[in-house]
């Protein structure tokens, strides 16, 4: 079962998607995407933490998603994954500006996802509501953000938007 969860910040998506993902098993494996680059990060990644299930484990990859989760599959085939986040992994690929690598990361993860056999849920930001940026970066990552999240959703059995701490399911299994 492949799952993914959109919303926009505060929107209560972590919270959903740590309790689906805590429905799927007992043993958890939580993926931690997000470099702390200021203050105002470091305080919503211990937030995170802070309201985690400790027996969860806890892998921290900003980079290399897909061989992370194939690395899962293997050592632990019984784990339910949750990765948190897609948007911020796609963050730390477009600040390194090596558009290689992107490519390589982007793809290997959407070829690892089709063929994924653990249960998993994947967060992301859902960022096309808003207005059009000002800036170039803003507006590459506008785009590289709502295709990924495209590409995600035709690969998920379920996808629900999460507004308010609601749930709108948009794609059911």
């Amino acid at each position: 079962m492949k799952h993914l969860v959109l919303g926009g910040v505060r929107s209560g998506k972590s919270q959903f998607a740590e309790r689906w993902i805590a429905e799927q098993g007992s043993e958890i494996v939580y993926v931690a995407t997000s470099q702390v680059w200021d203050d105002g990060m470091a305080e919503r990644v211990a937030q995170h933490r802070d309201y985690r299930p400790q027996h969860w484990l806890t892998v921290e990859e900003p980079i290399q998603l897909a061989a992370t989760i194939e690395n899962i599959a293997k050592r632990q085939p019984d784990a339910a994954v949750i990765v948190e986040c897609c948007s911020l992994w796609l963050t730390n690929l477009l600040c390194a500006e090596d558009e290689v690598q992107l490519a390589k990361e982007r793809d290997k993860f959407l070829e690892t996802l089709a063929r994924y056999p653990l249960p998993i849920i994947l967060v992301s930001a859902e960022v096309g509501l808003g207005i059009m940026p000002m800036n170039a970066l803003a507006r590459r990552y506008g785009d590289e953000i709502g295709v990924l999240n495209q590409k995600l959703a035709i690969l998920c059995d379920e996808v629900t938007l999460v507004t308010a701490g609601l749930p709108m399911t948009l794609k059911a299994n």
